[in-house]
């Protein structure tokens, strides 16, 4: 840091990005962050989500993290929450994946379905 107007700066970016993850009642992306998910690359998909959340202006969209959800084999996964829906379970997301699953999934309202898990087995 060499102003303080530098350290404003840092700081309504960086809450920017926290308000992201806020609750608001709208779709929800939850990043499965347990260890198997982090050797597998999802702290780099989740940091790819919050940034293509902020590129495109997408603050209706609660970001959160959990743990693993027992499907290590199919890591990273991401799992999109839709008030009043099923929630979508995508497996072996890529930060490449992500732009074409919020533009796919979130804007135009069509889930990817060959990425997705099916539970129902």
């Amino acid at each position: 840091m060499r102003s303080l107007e530098e350290l404003k700066n840092l700081k309504a970016k960086t809450e920017k990005g926290l308000s992201l993850r806020e609750d608001t009642g709208k779709p929800t992306i939850t990043v499965h962050m347990g260890t198997c998910g982090i050797a597998n690359g999802a702290r780099t998909v989740l940091n790819a989500v919050l940034s293509e959340l902020q590129a495109r202006n997408l603050t209706d969209i609660h970001v959160t993290q959990t743990g693993c959800p027992g499907l290590c084999y199919l890591e990273p996964l991401v799992t999109i929450t839709e008030p009043g829906k099923n929630p979508f379970v995508y497996s072996k997301v890529s930060s490449e994946n992500v732009k074409k699953i919020i533009v796919e999934h979130l804007i135009n309202g069509r889930p990817i379905t060959e990425w997705l898990v099916n539970l129902e087995k």
